[in-house]
């Protein structure tokens, strides 16, 4: 609420006698200095802290009104960094740390309570007072304690620096108003100090960390700066005050627990040594955040909360907004269970605040938009009322006040009349949080727990079975049992198998809901069956139904893809989005997912990158797959889609090849007409990907050029490379990031053929090289696929050029009756090569199918180009039989004809192979077209028999 309330009547003794103590030590409370004037009242009625530090020091208020700190933003570490100038010894520093902390907190509250500063400008003061406190205290104490002992240094000599950790809100940068610091002391390796007194190291940065914790910890005649807590350190209390950096990885890897990943959010490097801090974060990560999707959280925080409600009963606290239900904690609860589950894959889970974490779950519909609104909503209130209650006496306090005075103050303070109307609005937000705590957490627990009872009678599975339709129901049955009690099943964990028999009989209750339970079934099996060694899977399935209902519709329905999420389990994460049967995403949508998977990746991990690219790749080709299964994927949009996927990755993966051989050797650079430049390079797409007709499972033809010519073709770096070794280098890495199989499968198969003089061509080629070779010795098979040529990647420069050689090589006129006869000997000799001996209709090779609508379009714009440049424009067979209409070169009827009929057997190949099968129908489904793109191929180019055509 902002209206203005006056202050109660229940708050004006308190005020009074606070302005009378002010008075008596000099202060003038009925003429304070303008900026405190309307303010002050409102603040001193809030805050008897505030009070009590203006009447301690009356020229406090003056100094603040003075400086402006009250009307505006201040900097807190500007404040304590001048505070903290000329420091001589341990009992001054305490004292001006103490003195600089009164006085900020005094500001803070001051415009907090006054409506001057929002909450973000509160949590952030006051995090970066503490930041300042801490680094101050600690560079002081660092240099006494170097010259008592000597500096730090590792095995190498280098001199080392405490790293100082910070965790929960201070951490995240979100410190509440009176919040104890959460701390962990570390160091970057072990060794000894070189003074006249030494230590080794880890002695040395105990006795360090012990001392900035008295300094700032110990309750002195001025107080104390912050209350620091070390509990979350490895090994809690019983573990040393300081760690290693090898010590604290090994001690995460070997004996870290659920809970101290949830610690482990927040934690930031807040003083010491920032950098070393944020490279041991960087290797904790895979510690924090897992590769996979971690449903496994929801148990771990699950039982973490159990514990809380345990504690608040316990101790009666239900009204405590931190703890209680529908508090601060189970708003940070919600954003950290996705943080847990999909961090390790999509950085922006990894920020620390958890505004920015619950803006972008619901920016990304993991929760509906209307809840992630709710929890920020309820998350800002929440914490002023927190703040708003230790600001009364600088308190750690998150109870509710029961005396009449307490409410009426907390009321007021949060700009209520009274103590009604704002319990009202606060038992609303924290019912709004409760409600999608429970949907979030608590529900699927329920729904999975439900499920195992109704099917705990093993004799009674054969006739639920039959009831929900099965067609073999005891072949079913037995499948089931051998999951349950299979070997694999066996070799399992506790938790795992616990998992797996909650999974087991609401598999078969899915399954039932699609065509073909008994066939969808086997499927299922099969997923599970993979990763049933693997908990976190598991747990995803169980812990999401929507994962298991969505994967049950795909297994219905696409043998194809049940084999990808076999081979790579991680696609199970695509299906847990119900957004993947309907809608369809942008190629923009598509550049920034790829942008997000990558950024938190270092430049020289290749193994997370490949891994990042094929994650990628698999969960756009998962995602197209189930919109065309559900009907919301046109056939263009499909190849359109899978087109820009293999571009993005295309691109990518030569971005990444690039920089690596650059920072080795240099970029390539040349001479040419008496000046030095850069040597260029591109990567040419044909066949499916070059005509924008790529399909599910599609190779790569792919053609590499560069530019260099003329004097001194070599690198500039370290290791000279002439540039055609550079150039090859460079190719060879962009086809094994494509192409060499990681633990998440392989991206594509990578085709280079079509490079000029085929297998036995350099597998990159010049521009120059390339335009003489299409010039003067191609074949006119090769002009075909020249059609279907475009550039995918590289320089804008080699792009253009290419386009320019395409477009000069394809305008010539040529014969009609020699092109009739290359294209028809060249379709007969492949005919023979690619004959089988299936009676059905194969779409793609048999007579009357794609590839002879595919030879019939090139021939018509080889022979016509000359005359029609524009039919050069577009390298697919769509858009080149609406240009061969719009010139004239063909009947509308006939060009409709081909659009028409190509669409069809494409749209059917797509379908065929994600049910896994050949793409072939019974001839009859395929007549009468068939018939008729055979009696136009021989009216056009006539029998399809004899040799190759000569070179041209």
């Amino acid at each position: 609420m902002n209206k203005a309330v006056s202050i109660p009547s229940a708050l004006l003794p308190a005020l009074q006698a606070a302005e009378a103590r002010y008075r008596d030590n000099g202060g003038s409370p009925d003429h304070p200095p303008a900026e405190a004037a309307q303010s002050l009242s409102r603040v001193w009625a809030v805050s008897r802290f505030v009070a009590d530090n203006c009447i301690r020091d009356p020229t406090m208020l003056v100094e603040l009104a003075a400086s402006g700190a009250l009307g505006s933003a201040d900097s807190p570490a500007a404040r304590v960094k001048q505070e903290l100038l000329e420091v001589p010894d341990e009992r001054m520093l305490m004292t001006r740390l103490r003195r600089v902390r009164r006085r900020e907190l005094t500001r803070i509250a001051w415009r907090d309570i006054a409506g001057m500063a929002e909450l973000d400008e509160t949590l952030r003061d006051l995090s970066e007072l503490a930041d300042a406190c801490i680094q101050g205290a600690l560079t002081h104490l660092s240099r006494w304690h170097a010259e008592r002992h000597g500096t730090a240094r590792g095995p190498k000599g280098a001199a080392l620096s405490l790293v100082v950790l910070g965790l929960g809100k201070l951490g995240a940068r979100e410190l509440n108003f009176s919040s104890d610091i959460d701390l962990i002391f570390t160091y970057p390796e072990a060794g000894g100090s070189d003074g006249e007194r030494p230590l080794d190291n880890e002695e040395y940065f105990l006795r360090l960390g012990q001392k900035l914790v008295r300094v700032l910890d110990e309750a002195t005649a001025d107080g104390f700066v912050f209350r620091v807590d070390l509990r979350l350190r490895p090994f809690g209390e019983a573990g040393p005050l300081a760690l290693s950096f090898d010590a604290m990885e090994t001690y995460y890897q070997n004996h870290g627990r659920e809970w101290e990943r949830y610690a482990l959010i927040k934690a930031r490097p807040v003083a010491g040594d920032l950098k070393a801090g944020e490279r041991l974060l960087q290797s904790l990560r895979p510690f924090i955040y897992r590769r996979y999707l971690d449903y496994g959280a929801f148990e771990s925080l699950r039982d973490m909360k159990a514990m809380l409600v345990q504690e608040v009963e316990r101790r009666g606290l239900s009204d405590n907004i931190k703890l209680g239900p529908g508090g601060i904690r189970e708003i940070e609860f919600i954003g950290q269970v996705f943080q847990l589950i999909r961090g390790g894959r999509e950085p922006p889970l990894r920020e620390r605040g958890i505004v920015a974490v619950l803006g972008y779950v619901g920016e990304k519909d993991y929760l509906a938009a209307e809840e992630a609104q709710a929890l920020l909503k309820a998350y800002t209130f929440l914490r002023r009322v927190e703040n708003r209650l230790q600001e009364y006496a600088d308190e750690q306090t998150h109870a509710l006040p029961e005396d009449e005075i307490g409410r009426a103050r907390i009321a007021f303070a949060m700009g209520y009349g009274d103590w009604t109307a704002f319990k009202a609005d606060l038992d609303a937000e924290r019912a709004a949080v409760h409600r999608v705590f429970q949907s979030v957490v608590v529900a699927p627990k329920a729904v999975q727990e439900e499920s195992a009872a109704v099917w705990a009678d093993a004799e009674a599975v054969t006739a639920r079975l039959t009831t929900l339709g099965y067609k073999e129901p005891a072949e079913s049955a037995r499948l089931l049992h051998s999951l349950s009690e299979g070997t694999a099943t066996r070799e399992q964990g506790e938790r795992s198998r616990r998992l797996m028999q909650a999974l087991i009989p609401h598999m078969a209750e899915v399954a039932a809901k699609y065509g073909s339970p008994d066939e969808t079934l086997k499927r299922l099996t099969r997923v599970v069956e993979t990763i049933s060694r693997r908990s976190a899977y598991l747990a995803l399935l169980t812990e999401n139904p929507t994962a298991l209902e969505q994967l049950a519709r795909v297994a219905s329905e696409s043998v194809w893809l049940v084999d990808m999420v076999v081979r790579s389990p991680l696609l199970l994460d695509e299906l847990i989005d119900p957004r993947i049967f309907k809608e369809f995403p942008s190629q923009d949508s598509l550049h920034a997912e790829l942008e997000t998977m990558l950024a938190g990746i270092a430049p020289d991990d290749l193994e997370m990158q490949m891994d990042a690219l094929r994650q990628f790749q698999q969960g756009a080709v998962v995602h197209v797959a189930t919109a065309d299964l559900a009907g919301n994927a046109p056939l263009m949009k499909v190849s359109d889609f899978l087109t820009w996927t293999a571009e993005q990755v295309i691109r990518k993966a030569l971005e990444i090849a690039w920089k690596q051989l650059v920072k080795r050797h240099g970029r390539p650079q040349c001479i040419e007409h008496g000046r030095l430049r850069d040597a260029r390079f591109a990567i040419v797409a044909y066949g499916k990907l070059g005509g924008w007709e790529l399909g599910y499972g599609s190779d790569l033809d792919l053609v590499f050029l560069h530019d260099s010519r003329s004097g001194e073709q070599q690198t500039n770096g370290p290791k000279v490379l002439d540039n055609i070794e550079f150039f090859t280098r460079l190719a060879q890495r962009v086809i094994n990031i494509l192409s060499i199989p990681t633990t998440s499968g392989v991206l594509y198969q990578v085709d280079t053929r079509l490079r000029p003089s085929g297998v036995a061509g350099l597998i990159v080629s010049s521009l120059d090289g390339f335009a003489q070779y299409q010039e003067q010795q191609a074949w006119t098979w090769e002009h075909q696929a020249l059609l279907r040529a475009r550039p995918v990647a590289g320089d804008p420069e080699v792009v253009d050029a290419f386009n320019q050689v395409r477009r000069s090589v394809l305008m010539r006129e040529r014969d009609a009756a020699k092109l009739r006869h290359d294209i028809a000997a060249m379709r007969g000799r492949m005919r023979q090569e690619q004959a089988h001996s299936s009676v059905d209709f194969d779409l793609k090779l048999d007579a009357g199918g794609l590839t002879d609508m595919e030879f019939l379009v090139q021939y018509w714009v080889l022979a016509y180009a000359h005359e029609h440049p524009q039919l050069l424009d577009w390298p697919d067979n769509i858009r080149n039989l609406e240009g061969l209409m719009a010139c004239g070169v063909i009947p509308a009827a006939t060009g409709s004809f081909i659009a028409e009929t190509y669409r069809d057997f494409r749209r059917r190949v797509h379908r065929l192979t994600l049910e896994g099968r050949p793409a072939r129908v019974p001839p009859d489904e395929a007549e009468p077209v068939r018939g008729q793109v055979q009696a136009l191929w021989k009216e056009v180019l006539g029998e399809a028999e004899g040799a190759l055509g000569a070179p041209r």
